[in-house]
Formats: C-alpha cells, structure tokens, sequence
C-alpha cells in the first residue's frame, strides 16, 4: 500500500501543535505499466498529527477503490516520547497493518503485522517551514499470511519544505526495511509529494484546498498481475488535499 506523507511528524515533536487533512490521489500506474492493470486507480488518505508536552501522536489510513467498491485498507499509527524538553531526540513506537487486492480476482492478501521501535532524530527550522525527521527502528513481523514472524529493520526519512510564501509545499518520506523473502531482502518505498496551496491567494484563505502530485517509487514493493514484487516502479498520482 501506500502513502505515509507524515507532514510535519516527529521533526515537530516539541511545539504543541496539531494537523489533519483528507487526500485523493487518482493513480496512474495502470496506464503506465501493463503489468500494472490490476491497481486501484483512486486512493483516499485521512492524516491526523497532534504533538503534547510528551512527544506526538501520528496516524494516517489509505482506503483504494475499483469501480465498484473498495479495494483494500491500510493503517499506521507511532508515537514519540520526548527525550527531554528541549532536545532533537526521541523514542518512537510505531504499528503497521492492512489488506488489499486485485482487480478481477477474489484473493485478499493481508499485510503482516508489524511492530516498529527505535529512535528518533527530527529537526525544524525556527519558523517551521522546513522539518526533517530520521528514525532507526527496529522491525518485528508477527506470523501470518503463510509466513513465520520475523525480526527485521527499517529506516525512515521525513520531510517537508514550505515555502514561496506558502503557495508551495514539498513533502514526502523515504523508507527502507530488511524482509527476508524480499529480493535482495529489502524493500525501497519513498513518496514525495508537491503541492500549490490555494489559501494563500488572496481572498483564498478560508478555502484550505491543496492541488499537487505525488510520485510512487518503489523497488521489491508493488505486486503486479504475475504475483512478482522484484521490480522498480515510479507511479504519478493526481491530487487534491484539504487541511481542517
């Protein structure tokens, strides 16, 4: 699955601040790809992000549609704990968990379960139009799906860069995890996103509408119609975003 545009995350841990916001994404990857035509072509993204005098919580949820209903599920949620008022540092603890499927085919793959711990370093800019967060994380799969749980890693980039007086923002994450029966046995997934945000022209300020784009790309992730997940994949999406 997809989508982890953390927004502001962790690199903002410390500044008791909070955002939500629902995403459509219309996907391109079957028009791209042929071997790609079993992929959902719309996706809905729901974030919320909310930082306390303890650390922050995150979650986002990706739902993906066929024509005639949903297609699959996808959740994450982590929490950080400040490790110390004024510090960089914290320890983050993070869920991962879903379901999708193909079109024309009655088969329903579930993600396994996984339990992500480690630290985490984030940084902001005084005005907090840049943010950066790196995690190191230790990585427990649960048994299932046919497969025995597993321990593994991860390692995760997070950032986000407004600026152009706040017409513009590039944000987006880059992931890279050890699994055992991947090819090479690690998986590449990051998803930068660009967007133009409407509020900021003026009259526009209570329409908090966003319009951008966000490119998939992803190696050992993406499962095609011949049931392989061993190749590169750079997937456009069109997108419109509201921030409450």
């Amino acid at each position: 699955m997809k989508r982890k545009i953390l927004l502001l995350l962790a690199a903002i841990a410390f500044v008791a601040v909070g955002a939500q916001n629902i995403q459509l994404h219309y996907d391109f990857g079957n028009a791209f790809y042929n071997d790609l035509s079993g992929r959902p072509q719309v996706t809905t993204t729901v974030e919320m992000f909310k930082a306390d005098k303890w650390g922050s919580t995150f979650f986002f949820t990706d739902i993906d549609y066929f024509k005639d209903g949903a297609a699959g599920a996808y959740w994450e949620i982590a929490r950080e704990f400040r490790l110390g008022k004024k510090s960089r540092w914290a320890a983050h603890v993070e869920y991962n968990g879903g379901l999708t499927s193909l079109k024309n085919t009655t088969v329903v793959s579930r993600f396994q379960h996984a339990l992500l711990v480690g630290p985490a370093w984030n940084w902001a800019s005084a005005d907090f139009s840049k943010t950066f967060s790196l995690q190191a994380m230790y990585k427990q799969y649960f048994s299932g799906q046919g497969r025995k749980g597993f321990a593994g890693y991860q390692v995760t980039a997070v950032w986000g860069d407004t600026f152009a007086g706040g017409l513009c923002t590039f944000s987006g994450f880059l992931d890279v995890w050890y699994d055992k029966d991947a090819n090479g046995r690690f998986i590449f997934l990051s998803e930068p996103q660009f967007w133009f945000n409407l509020n900021v022209i003026k009259g526009w300020d209570k329409v908090k509408l966003s319009v951008g784009s966000e490119l998939e790309l992803s190696y050992n992730f993406v499962y095609n119609v011949h049931g392989n997940n061993n190749k590169f994949y750079a997937v456009p999406t069109l997108a419109v975003k509201w921030t409450f």
